[in-house]
């Protein structure tokens, strides 16, 4: 019995994280099913889906496996090739984000330009520079480490780029990924130490940024208006949030069952896409709801984990960008679900891994594909293996 315990293979060391792979497992079944749920009548009464009830999960479906694929190639890059090429694919962002602005180059919806079309698809470059945005803020943290106890000589620098972004987005307009791509650079800053100060300034003087944002456009003002009181003109500014809280309140607890939305039969719109946690809410109530939310939460909690293990390491690059995917994805599912609510005002962003859309859905598994690579970087780097 000794010898044969002896000659029994050894247990193999977990080469990634188990646990942020099943939790995106997860959000992306729950999120395939309820785009095909939520799609289904659109689908079925358009033109341009050629009439297909199957059109949006098809789709969706080939989106999730290209990105498997970007995954799989993006966990094949070390995180220091990331670092050494973080400035220049932040510069392919901004160059993207001008060509969706040009007539010809990039395409319009619903008055709104941010896609470039690709023939057979579109791409939207905000979702890309998401996640050049984490690269680039974690590299700038880590060469301005020296000068970071400054007030304004490391912050100035990072406000400036960030500027030429907001501005970039907000010609789209884009005023959504402007919040989160501010978020991610705060953050980042934060989670570097750099001077509190700062961040003392910024706690008063952003939201009075916002509110100019606000003040100075007449449809962000109308959305803040019917966010404010929907049921005043429920027909009008107040539609979208109005149908999103009947698609809530018909929830309840266990929802009306799985198909069984009528918000979804063109009285809510962008159901697959912005609105698709409604849909969720009606049809699987506060328990489908409540299961989501604790997904995002051990998604979160799993990449702040990683990004600790790669500090105690002395990895300062990889730890930033693990916690900026936190931040990024954390701040973005927070802001869709405060819309889907009602608890904050109505922007065009999508739930991660969830909601129907190439480009998202593609650089949401990139980001997870590189939250691996850190995490598989950290158990080499703890069994005093080469990276």
């Amino acid at each position: 019995m000794f010898s044969a315990t002896l000659n029994a293979p050894r247990r193999t060391v977990a080469e990634y994280d188990s646990v942020l792979t099943w939790i995106v497992t997860a959000l992306l079944a729950i999120g395939l099913v309820m785009v095909y749920s939520s799609s289904i009548a659109t689908a079925e009464a358009g033109k341009y889906t050629n009439y297909q009830p199957t059109y949006y999960l098809v789709r969706h479906g080939i989106f999730i496996l290209i990105g498997v694929v970007a995954g799989v190639v993006a966990f094949q890059v070390p995180t220091q090739m990331w670092q050494k090429y973080a400035p220049y694919l932040f510069l392919v962002g901004v160059v993207l984000l001008i060509l969706v602005l040009i007539p010809g180059i990039g395409r319009a919806v619903n008055g709104s330009r941010r896609w470039i079309s690709l023939f057979v698809v579109n791409m939207q470059p905000s979702e890309l520079m998401k996640l050049f945005a984490v690269l680039y803020a974690a590299d700038y943290a880590v060469r301005k480490g020296a000068v970071k106890d400054h007030l304004l000589k490391p912050f100035l620098p990072m406000f400036a780029v960030m500027a030429l972004v907001g501005a970039l987005l907000l010609l789209e307009p884009d005023m959504g990924a402007f919040v989160v791509i501010c978020a991610i650079a705060m953050g980042t800053l934060w989670l570097g130490g750099f001077n509190l100060k700062i961040f003392g300034g910024l706690v008063v003087l952003l939201p009075l940024a916002f509110a100019a944002l606000i003040f100075s456009s007449e449809y962000r003002m109308q959305r803040v208006l019917g966010f404010l009181d929907p049921w005043s003109d429920p027909y009008g500014k107040g539609y979208q949030l109005s149908h999103a809280l009947i698609a809530f309140g018909r929830g309840e607890w266990l929802g009306v069952g799985l198909g069984g939305s009528v918000e979804k039969l063109f009285y809510l719109p962008e159901a697959h896409t912005d609105f698709l946690l409604a849909v969720t809410a009606e049809e699987l109530g506060l328990f489908g709801v409540s299961a989501v939310i604790l997904l995002f939460a051990g998604l979160i909690v799993r990449a702040f984990a990683i990004g600790r293990q790669a500090a105690m390491n002395e990895r300062l690059f990889p730890a930033l960008v693990a916690q900026g995917i936190a931040v990024w994805l954390g701040v973005q599912a927070m802001i869709n679900i405060g819309v889907n609510m009602g608890v904050l005002p109505t922007k065009g962003l999508t739930l991660p891994f969830l909601s129907f859309g190439g480009s998202g859905v593609v650089v949401n598994l990139m980001a997870v594909a590189v939250l691996l690579r850190i995490d598989y970087e950290n158990r080499r780097v703890a069994r005093g293996l080469p990276i």
